[in-house]
């Protein structure tokens, strides 16, 4: 890390720390990822803020406290096997894949994943696949043992229980396109979910469907 970027990212973990997350393991996996590399060069001063940050096709590099936060809340293991739909700049999909053994990143955007996919080969992550995908029902290569989205659901995403392992975790904002959410966890139990609320967040509702264009 540059020195600009350090002070940025002791800073972001003192933050958390007082949120009450303090994994050294996550936070090796955030250090250890050039967080810079995956923004416009324009916003690279915001990575460490807490806000997001404009990305290619009109998406967003969700804010690094929230990141942590739905990274933490997952309990990421070795040997693990993730999913994350909506792959945005590839920054998170290249976090995880330093802590589990594989990670399928789903996105709208085809221009978004061939970016994402060249940034995660720079960085040598051969675990991570990339695919232009509707990630709305999950994806048919699971089950998964662990699964984050970064776009809320307007209702309980029952039907993603198939597509995790028991005991697996899922996290995932629900609530409203057009208002405030909540980012939660679920935790597979038999057929059912047990849902551990996180806070509030925004982000964009979960769409159907690919991106015809980029």
């Amino acid at each position: 890390m540059i020195e600009e970027e350090q002070e940025g990212f002791a800073a972001f973990m003192l933050r958390m720390r007082a949120a009450g997350i303090g994994s050294k393991e996550l936070f090796a996996a955030m250090e250890a990822t050039p967080r810079t590399a995956f923004v416009p060069a324009d916003w690279r001063r915001a990575v460490w803020t807490n806000r997001t940050v404009p990305i290619e096709c009109g998406e967003a590099l969700e804010a690094c406290d929230l990141q942590a936060m739905a990274l933490h809340a997952l309990d990421l293991q070795p040997g693990a096997r993730v999913l994350e739909v909506g792959t945005g700049s590839g920054y998170t999909a290249a976090v995880i894949a330093r802590l589990c053994d594989k990670v399928l990143t789903l996105d709208r955007y085809k221009t978004l994943l061939e970016q994402a996919g060249l940034r995660h080969g720079h960085l040598g992550l051969g675990n991570v696949v990339t695919r232009q995908a509707d990630g709305s029902d999950g994806a048919a290569d699971g089950p998964f043992d662990r699964i984050v989205v970064w776009a809320a659901f307007a209702e309980m995403p029952r039907r993603f229980v198939d597509c995790l392992t028991s005991g697996g975790i899922m996290v995932a904002p629900l609530g409203p396109g057009d208002g405030v959410q909540t980012m939660a966890k679920f935790v597979k139990v038999g057929s059912r979910f047990e849902r551990t609320d996180l806070g509030p967040v925004r982000l964009q509702a979960l769409a159907r469907g690919v991106a015809e264009a980029l």
